[in-house]
């Protein structure tokens, strides 16, 4: 035991570190405070009625009523207990407070990388803070993108499984890579794995290509193989989630577009414009180097400081009024703040950090291993990519012809790929310079250039920024033309208040242009003095570690610090109801729905939805034929026939003049079931829209034509004779009881979704058909019966079988790698 804790005593030192590190910056959580997290806070609200029926049953429903109307529960909250690497994900939050564990998978999946490419424990530990502490990792932990940083925290381990795999430990590296794949698709972060698997793809065809010149195929091919089954074994553990959200996928606003007339609805896959919406300035990447030069967030917190030229600008300009709530307003209404990209809005920049960036082209110009031609290739790629519509050549054809690619937004995002290769080069570098493998007089000349390099280029912008950059928007003299119209056509106070906007953004890359020169020339003394042996290669390596914790430490305080923090109790209580929702709550009807018309945009927002069941609501993955519903009836003008086939029992909105909220209820609401007097048939989807544009949904049923056959007319009689009642709801199981004298065609306030919901009458399974665009209808037989409607998707319950099975493979993968690996080093240690 003193053996082995001598062999790994760095290894556990460096751990330690990297735990105390966590809890440092997260110092709050000590105290007991947890992140406030707009997107938790969103998440909490659609998943209200998940919990409470889990709180209840123990079990949370595959379905859920809360928003939009209803849908599947897959992609806010289900719980897969045959997926092994479910648990895995469990414990990765349960062991550490929110969000030090995000930020330690960060740290020891990217330590773990290094340590398998052989870099010394100090050198891996400041690749592994380089890594963990880019600036876009901790943006999404302030936002709340839970699932997409465990995801970016699972890239780097996978890369080390197959590292592992390619130098022939194939069975450790291959289950190593299956584990770790498991647990990335798992944290359910589709768009981020894909991404992962562009730059993946590269790295193949470049392994590929040197086996092929070294003849060394066979090896490559095993290695590939081997690595493929534990990629296969990990989309088998995940079979319950990824199936359902294959099948799920096609039905939302990703899949195939169901009207024809809209012509600016695309065929299949995402709008490329709301694709596109957030794509990465072209001039906005120097902010990996530079992080304040386009001005940080979307904020005016430096513009209403008294010492900015901005405040004083306004406070000259306007006597009289705060200069603080003067500029907050231009900034809401004109978008006067520090950010002077073209997003829509940022949370923070992309920043590497000055010496990754600095040891990245000293990387360059030294690394001969054949990665740094992946490294490049792949950031380059990948960085192009990123510009969406600011540079839409490549974008484009990725768009238009890769699978898969449209069906993600922000494009931006796949630079959280580029954020793991950088610190990899930048590494690597100081890895080769200390093999010996050039003399030091090439490494100094090298060394110089790349400082040369990135320092030059922030010298440039310390000293003349205006040479390259404007720092103002593409619609600048809009802006000026609305802000005169603010100011009573006072056109030179407008002016005067624009420019000093300018000067303070020129500021804020000045100061941080000479902040990344200073951490510059620190990355370069200490990489000097190692390559001359002034200084020891542990000491060096600790001390590089520490500044670029430094450095991107203070970055990172910008976006994520105490002020993010709040009590748990807080959090627990944020959801205040107001006395509407109170009045609404009172109502003992299970099952009827909201409109919420008091948040601006109820199709934005999922706030309401903590409360109660909702027509609006917020989820990037809603139903395609809902969100057309919203398109076309709800969004320029409320079609009132659609709200009460909706049950739309309450309507709240807010009086503009005082702020009070007002709750009017719905007489014309149609209820949880009714039946119909006739049918209209559609010929397809443009004709049915067009037809519940005005209709009287009590009367009449809209039917695509398609379901003409399950519709026996001579046998229906009018419904009017008969009723139809709810009697027990569970989102995922609704009972009810009807009578009639004849056959009736009933009509469900319910989401129709063919992938799972099953109808039963007295037991025995009867099919149902679409009405109405949205909803579900069903032709009843005469008499007293029970009706079910119950959600078994097979591709949860067969998903879940084979995701038992692949986890038991991937622990008896596991298993026997780590026995095989410890009998290959007992034989080497008998032979020594």
């Amino acid at each position: 035991m003193n053996n082995w804790f001598n062999k790994n005593g760095v290894h556990l030192a460096i751990i330690a570190i990297f735990v105390v590190i966590c809890f440092a910056y997260f110092s709050p959580v000590l105290q007991g405070k947890a992140p406030q997290q707009g997107d938790v806070l969103q998440a909490k609200a659609m998943q209200k009625e998940i919990m409470d029926i889990k709180e209840k049953d123990g079990k949370g429903p595959l379905w859920t009523n809360q928003m939009f109307g209803g849908m599947p529960a897959y992609q806010i909250w289900v719980k897969y207990p045959m997926n092994v690497a479910s648990y895995g994900i469990d414990v990765i939050k349960g062991i550490f407070p929110d969000p030090v564990g995000t930020v330690l998978l960060y740290l020891l999946g990217a330590y773990l990388l290094f340590c398998v490419l052989r870099i010394n424990p100090w050198l891996a530990a400041a690749g592994a803070i380089a890594f963990a502490f880019t600036s876009y990792n901790f943006i999404i932990i302030a936002a709340g993108h839970s699932n997409k940083a465990l995801a970016i925290g699972f890239f780097a381990p996978i890369l080390a499984g197959i590292i592992l795999t390619l130098r022939g430990r194939y069975i450790l590296g291959a289950s190593l890579t299956g584990l770790f794949m498991a647990l990335e698709i798992r944290a359910n972060h589709v768009q981020m794995t894909y991404y992962l698997f562009i730059a993946l793809f590269i790295l193949a065809c470049i392994e590929l290509y040197h086996a092929y010149k070294a003849k060394q195929l066979a090896a490559f091919g095993k290695a590939i193989g081997y690595a493929a089954v534990g990629i296969i074994v990990a989309v088998l553990v995940n079979a319950g989630s990824l199936w359902t959200t294959y099948e799920y996928s096609k039905e939302t606003i990703r899949g195939k577009s169901n009207l024809t007339t809209d012509k600016a609805e695309p065929a299949t896959g995402l709008d490329k414009a709301y694709a596109y919406q957030w794509s990465q300035g072209v001039g906005e990447s120097f902010t990996f180097l530079i992080p304040n030069l386009y001005g940080g967030a979307s904020s005016i917190d430096d513009l209403i400081k008294p010492e900015s030229n901005t405040y004083k600008a306004v406070e000259k300009n306007l006597q009289g009024v705060d200069p603080r709530q003067a500029i907050g307003y231009f900034a809401q209404n004109l978008g006067t703040n520090q950010y002077w990209g073209e997003k829509p809005g940022t949370s923070g920049p992309y920043y590497f950090g000055a010496i990754i960036c600095f040891l990245f082209v000293f990387g360059l110009f030294i690394v001969q291993h054949r990665w740094k031609w992946w490294i490049l290739g792949s950031s380059i790629l990948l960085l192009f990519l990123s510009f969406g519509q600011n540079f839409p050549l490549i974008s484009d054809i990725f768009f238009d012809y890769l699978p898969g690619y449209n069906k993600f937004r922000a494009v931006e995002s796949i630079l959280a790929v580029v954020g793991l290769l950088v610190p990899l080069l930048a590494i690597l570098a100081i890895k080769e310079a200390q093999e010996g493998k050039y003399d030091q007089k090439f490494l100094v000349k090298r060394l110089t250039w790349s400082a040369g390099i990135t320092a030059g280029f922030a010298l440039i912008i310390a000293l003349i920024p205006t040479a390259f950059f404007s720092f103002t928007t593409s619609n600048q003299s809009q802006v000026i033309d609305a802000l005169t119209q603010m100011l009573q056509n006072n056109r030179g106070a407008a002016e005067q208040i624009s420019n000093a906007i300018i000067a303070d953004r020129v500021s804020l890359a000045r100061t941080d242009a000479l902040r990344s020169i200073l951490f510059i020339a620190i990355g370069f003394g200490l990489s000097w003095a190692f390559i001359t042996k002034k200084m020891s290669a542990s000491i060096a390596f600790g001390l590089l570690a520490l500044f670029v914790l430094i450095d991107l430490w203070q970055v990172d305080r910008r976006y994520l610090n105490n002020q993010n923090f709040v009590s748990k109790s807080d959090l627990a209580n944020h959801y205040q109801p107001r006395d509407v929702d109170n009045f609404i709550s009172a109502d003992k009807d299970p099952n009827f729905r909201v409109f919420d018309l008091s948040l601006g945009d109820p199709f934005k927002s999922a706030e309401t939805s903590y409360f109660h069941k909702t027509v609006g609501g917020f989820h990037s993955a809603r139903l395609k034929r809902f969100q057309e519903l919203v398109d076309h009836q709800l969004t320029k003008s409320i079609n009132q026939d659609v709200l009460d086939m909706l049950n739309t029992k309450y309507v709240i909105t807010q009086d503009p003049q005082n702020g009070s909220y007002k709750m009017q209820r719905n007489p014309t609401a149609c209820g949880n079931a009714w039946f119909v007097q006739s049918v209209q048939y559609a010929k397809n989807a443009d004709e049915e829209m067009k037809a519940i544009s005005s209709f009287d949904a009590k009367k009449e049923a809209i039917v695509d034509e398609s379901f003409k056959n399950m519709i026996d007319t001579k046998r229906l009689g009018t419904g009017v004779e008969g009723f139809i009642k709810l009697t027990s709801y569970n989102p995922d199981h609704l009972t009810y009881e009807y009578s009639s004298a004849k056959d009736v065609i009933a009509v469900f306030s319910e989401i129709y979704y063919s992938k799972g919901w099953k109808m039963y009458i007295d037991g025995v399974e009867k099919p149902y058909f679409r009405a109405d665009y949205v909803l579900r209808a069903a032709q009843l037989e005469a008499g007293n019966h029970k009706l079910e409607f119950k959600f078994h998707p097979t591709a949860y319950y067969a998903g879940e079988k084979i995701s038992l099975a692949g986890s038991l493979l991937l622990l008896a993968g596991l298993g026997f790698g780590f026995y095989s690996e410890n009998k290959q080093k007992k034989k080497k240690e008998a032979k020594v």
